[in-house]
């Protein structure tokens, strides 16, 4: 945490997930002065008694805030306040209604929900996005990042660009000139943890000090062989078969799994690409150690090296807060 800072704030931005919050003191150019992270995300937050405050009548959404962010508008009151994520959803703090794709970015900024503290600074909400043509498909906090990555001029002039957003549940989202215009889900980190901690699969694994790379290529390479043909529910037991054959280490079989996973999941994507007849501009934008996996699997599938975005949910927070009118906007922030 970065604190002390004696620049004035122009913005509180907020990413409050499921999970965690993460707090974002920014500047009048979109800078980072300071930042936190929190453990209460929107099912997990901070009760009254553990707290020392038995009278409050405070509900845990006013706890978590206060937490996070009190102090900074106690210092500096007219700060406005902007949050995204599931703290939109219909458990969190006040539902933001999903946006209709395609749409443009720049509307979402201006399609906030707020949320009234009597007596306290207002919280104003991003929405989710929906997508109704086919399966229908949801995001909430994505467009955020989308919206982070589509702000550096590059991205924001190109004709297409697909933003790979790897995580619990992976996100390939496709803009044009500032325009969602599809998204696809893939629930690859939901199901590696699943498959790991309560399958039969994880009965023969063993912690590991450092990743084994090799054996996550291996998986990757595995997903697009003609083995992997059978598909993701066929090759996933290979993990236990390989162990069991004396061919896989138990510290490798982690490693070995996630390959496979993000290997059926980007060689899927790769070959969505080839039947849309055209590479577009990718970029991904995420936790780096993860980056640097589907980094291995994309290029693997021919699909090259994508550029790497950074700050994208601060950024996303700052544009969208230009939109809605809540700060004016200043000097562009370096990409």
């Amino acid at each position: 945490m970065n604190t002390g800072s004696p620049a004035r704030a122009a913005l509180i931005a907020l990413d409050w997930g499921t999970s965690s919050l993460r707090a974002y003191r920014l500047d009048a150019t979109g800078r980072t002065l300071d930042t936190r992270h929190l453990p209460w995300g929107i099912m997990r937050l901070p009760q009254p008694l553990q707290d020392g405050a038995a009278s409050t009548t405070l509900s845990g959404f006013e706890l978590a805030f206060d937490q996070a962010c009190g102090d900074w508008l106690r210092a500096e009151p007219a700060l406005p306040v902007i949050a995204c994520g599931m703290v939109g959803s219909a458990q969190g703090w006040k539902e933001a209604a999903y946006l209709d794709v395609p749409v443009d970015l720049e509307r979402i900024g201006t399609l906030l929900t707020v949320v009234e503290r009597p007596g306290g600074t207002p919280v104003h909400i991003v929405p989710g996005l929906i997508q109704r043509h086919g399966l229908p498909n949801v995001m909430r906090g994505e467009e955020t990042q989308v919206f982070g990555v589509m702000a550096d001029e590059a991205s924001a002039n190109a004709d297409s660009v697909l933003i790979g957003l790897p995580g619990t549940h992976s996100k390939w989202v496709n803009a044009r000139r500032g325009r969602v215009t599809h998204f696809d889900t893939f629930m690859t980190g939901e199901v590696y943890a699943a498959l790991r901690g309560h399958t039969i699969l994880g009965r023969t694994m063993a912690d590991a000090p450092n990743a084994d790379m090799a054996a996550f290529e291996r998986g990757v390479k595995v997903a697009g062989a003609p083995a992997g043909r059978a598909g993701v529910m066929s090759t996933i037991f290979s993990t236990r078969a390989l162990g069991l054959t004396g061919e896989l280490a138990p510290e490798s079989q982690a490693d070995y799994l996630s390959g496979l996973l993000i290997g059926h999941e980007v060689a899927a994507l790769a070959e969505m690409l080839r039947q849309q007849g055209e590479l577009p501009h990718i970029v991904l934008c995420g936790e780096p150690a993860l980056c640097k996996r589907y980094l291995l699997a994309m290029q693997h599938y021919g699909l090259g090296a994508p550029e790497q975005a950074q700050n994208a949910t601060e950024r996303g927070l700052w544009h969208l807060a230009i939109c809605a009118g809540l700060v004016s906007p200043s000097t562009p922030i370096p990409a």
